[in-house]
């Protein structure tokens, strides 16, 4: 190895009689030997292999491409026993003409990637001129040393001396123009030092880690496919180097000067809080500023190396940039998220079907989240801000679906309401009616309703262009509400069961045709109760189970015969088994789905024996009062008594024919008779039994009396103009009552203790009785 046309092929040829193709010195110098050579040398023993290497720091492959000298280098370092290195004498003290960067290169690659083992490098000094062998000797041996201890190595050869690895040799030839034949025999005597290298003391006597002959080709191969590998290897030129780092420091100033920029400052801390008018020109304008500077204090570096540092120094402005740049596409999204949703719940509010509104809405500002992205937009980078738009998409789809689910949920919710409302009231007037007719007009009301708010709902829908089937279900469900709405009503009514049965039964028992009943004695009370409770009954089998669906069950006449008709079914069943089973025993109706099922039999029949003993005491009370009526209407004796009295008291009637006075001190006491009758109310006192009535009149009995004649003597004190004017006043009446019959005589007697009555109270009266009397 050695620099370019430095005779390194002529050498070889003497020494080792191979035939490497050699420089024509008569057309030039310029490069012969391209990459690398291999030829077996000529009558050497034992066999030995020589290899001719490109030669370094050629004009040809210039100061950018040394990789290849490197990796050259390398390999012979790696695959040889004994490495000469072509130097001439007056390039000694030199550093690169010496190929000392080149060592330094090889010898840290080679103790990373290699193990190391023991090589002579034989420095073959060219031309050697009248400085001594003993003085240079020691000037290459010094700046091998040098190499070695500047090398980083691994920990475990940090100490290990040079003598370890590397045999060093030098040796001196002639000039091979000038002094020919000293050349020629100074190359035979290096030639005889080949012969038998391996033997101890030789050449390459100390070898490890040798390689079989059969194994060489393979191994080579591998050893250069791992230096070709190596990166470390590929070091630029000099001018490169220069480039890379002047150019690097110019991108860190312009990036440092960026960093410090008032204006990107302002804007960096501005987008945080809100978005930046104009944002997307006003930070190109100064990207663009800091490159053209980079631009213009970079233009005469290597343009390879400039324009590589011109796209880091470009990458790195736009990363300083790209937060704030989300930043910016973050406020868009979330601005033209928040006007959307105030228009678009104005537009779905308004007259717009919702649908309409919506596709309308987004792609309204969709098309402003694009025009505010292209403002934003940074002139240097290639950013796509369909991520943001995506985000943006998802979360108008999104809010749609929320408010779309929210408007469906409210019109389900009115029109649920509204059926509520139509069904509630007239579903539990039906049933409080509760007839052969309750269930289907039950049944006309809920389909007229339904379809009512059916049609209503759907067309409602029509505005939310969903698909059919949704929109099936969604009236399946309002349709399944009305049921709900019916079946729950009639569960509440059902609960409420026994208070409308006894509603009813004292609404037949109490009125005749909405007139109360009095109860006179003649009244048909057994037919009364037995027509009310069957009403009762009716109500009863008609909240039994909820009857939507027009089916036919036997819940009337199974309550009919085992409540009402007990009696008669007993008597004829006297003569059946006795195990007949009851009707009632049980928590389901035949022909009627537990689902369907309001009462059970055993309810039905709990409730009505409840029933009947709730109402029991009103047929006692209506019993006891015509009782009552018919003793209190039955005041004349019996006819034998009659009989006995007018045969009895024909004296005394004649006696009062014969002398009137008489029948005037009658007429008075019978007067004051029905004036006590009527004060002290005897006929009420003795409604509640002989022995309260008898102790009630006893404490009220004196006080009226007493009351009777203070007013009597009162009347008689008054002036006689008074009396003038009330005889004056009362001679209609008298000449009325004169001219009327018994019974018109009786009712003014009965008026009279009506005023007597009233006299109780404090107002004054005049009775024509009394004026009659006088």
């Amino acid at each position: 190895m050695g620099p370019q046309s430095s005779g390194k092929s002529t050498l070889l040829n003497h020494l080792f009689h191979t035939n490497f193709r050699e420089m024509d010195a008569f057309k030039g110098r310029s490069q012969t030997t391209k990459g690398i050579w291999l030829a077996r040398c000529v009558g050497i023993e034992p066999c030995t292999l020589v290899m001719d290497l490109e030669g370094n720091d050629g004009r040809e492959r210039g100061e950018d491409d040394t990789a290849f000298e490197r990796q050259a280098a390398l390999f012979a370092l790696a695959v040889s026993d004994i490495v000469l290195i072509n130097m001439w004498c007056h390039d000694i003290g030199r550093e690169h003409a010496s190929n000392k960067p080149l060592l330094k290169t090889v010898f840290q690659v080679m103790m990373r990637l290699f193990s190391p083992r023991k090589t002579t490098l034989m420095f073959v000094i060219r031309d050697k001129t009248k400085t001594p062998l003993e003085s240079l000797e020691p000037i290459l041996r010094e700046d091998v040393q040098k190499i070695w201890d500047s090398v980083p190595k691994p920990q475990a050869y940090k100490e290990t001396p040079i003598s370890e690895f590397f045999n060093v040799e030098v040796v001196a030839l002639s000039s091979y123009e000038e002094k020919e034949e000293q050349f020629m025999e100074q190359v035979a005597n290096l030639r005889q030092r080949f012969f038998h290298s391996i033997a101890p003391g030789g050449l390459a006597g100390d070898r490890r880690g040798v390689v079989p002959a059969s194994g060489f080709s393979f191994s080579a191969q591998q050893i250069w496919k791992i230096i070709k590998e190596n990166k470390d290897l590929d070091l630029p030129a000099h001018k490169v180097m220069v480039a890379t780092v002047r150019c690097e420091e110019i991108a860190n100033e312009k990036c440092g000067s960026f960093l410090e920029n008032e204006e990107w400052r302002e804007i960096e801390e501005a987008v945080k809080s809100h978005p930046v008018p104009k944002f997307g020109k006003r930070l190109s304008s100064i990207i663009d500023t800091y490159l053209s500077e980079y631009d213009a204090e970079a233009t005469y570096f290597d343009e390879g190396v400039r324009m590589g540092r011109r796209k880091q120094l470009e990458e790195k402005l736009l990363q300083l940039v790209q937060p704030a740049y989300q930043l910016m596409l973050g406020h868009i999204r979330s601005g033209t998220l928040e006007r959307f949703k105030e228009a678009f719940d104005a537009a779905s509010s308004g007259g717009k079907g919702f649908a309409v509104a919506a596709r309308e809405c987004t792609e309204n500002f969709m098309s402003h989240f694009d025009e505010a992205c292209a403002d934003a937009i940074i002139e240097q980078a290639n950013w796509d801000s369909s991520d943001k738009r995506g985000k943006l998409q998802r979360d108008i789809d999104a809010h749609i679906a929320t408010v779309c689910k929210t408007k469906l949920s409210e019109l389900a919710t009115a029109y649920e309401t509204k059926l509520k409302e139509a069904l509630d009231n007239p579903v539990a007037a039906l049933l409080e009616e509760a007839n052969d007719g309750t269930w289907p007009a039950i049944r006309q009301l809920l389909r007229r309703e339904s379809e009512k708010a059916i049609t209503s709902f759907s067309s409602a829908l029509s505005g939310f262009e969903m698909d059919e089937e949704t929109k099936e279900q969604m009236l399946s469900k309002l349709e399944a509400h009305a049921r709900e709405v019916v079946e729950s009503k009639a569960k509440e009514e059902a609960g409420k069961v026994l208070i409308h049965m006894k509603e009813r039964f004292t609404t037949l028992f109490n009125y005749d045709s909405d007139v109360p009943r009095v109860w006179t004695g003649k009244e048909d009370i057994r037919a009364i109760t037995r027509t009310a409770r069957s009403s009762s009954l009716k109500l009863l089998s008609v909240m039994a189970a909820v009857r939507l669906d027009a089916e036919l069950d036997n819940i009337e006449k199974t309550l009919s015969l085992a409540l009402v008709d007990s009696k008669a079914s007993s008597s004829s069943n006297k003569n059946m088994a006795p195990t007949s089973v009851d009707p009632l025993a049980s928590s389901t109706w035949n022909e009627v789905p537990p689902s369907k099922t309001l009462l059970t039999p055993v309810q039905c029949k709990s409730l009505w024996r409840q029933f009947k003993q709730e109402t029991e005491y009103a047929v006692t009370q209506a019993i006891s009062a015509q009782e009552a009526n018919k003793r209190n209407n039955n005041w004349l004796p019996p006819p034998w008594a009659i009989v006995a009295l007018i045969v009895l008291g024909f004296n005394e009637f004649m006696t009062l024919l014969r002398n009137p006075l008489y029948l005037g001190v009658i007429f008075v006491g019978f007067l004051l008779v029905k004036a006590l009758w009527v004060q002290l109310d005897i006929a009420g006192e003795f409604r509640n039994g002989a022995l309260p009535g008898l102790l009630s009149l006893s404490t009220k009995f004196l006080p009226t009396v007493m009351n009777i004649l203070r007013k009597l003597a009162e009347e008689g004190q008054k002036p006689t103009d008074t009396n003038t004017n009330t005889t004056q006043q009362n001679p209609p009446l008298a000449s009325r009552s004169v001219r009327s019959g018994p019974n018109e005589y009786s009712e003014i007697s009965s008026s009279a203790s009506s005023e007597v009555t009233s006299s109780e109270n404090g107002s004054e009266y005049s009775s024509p009785s009394w004026h009659k009397a006088e």
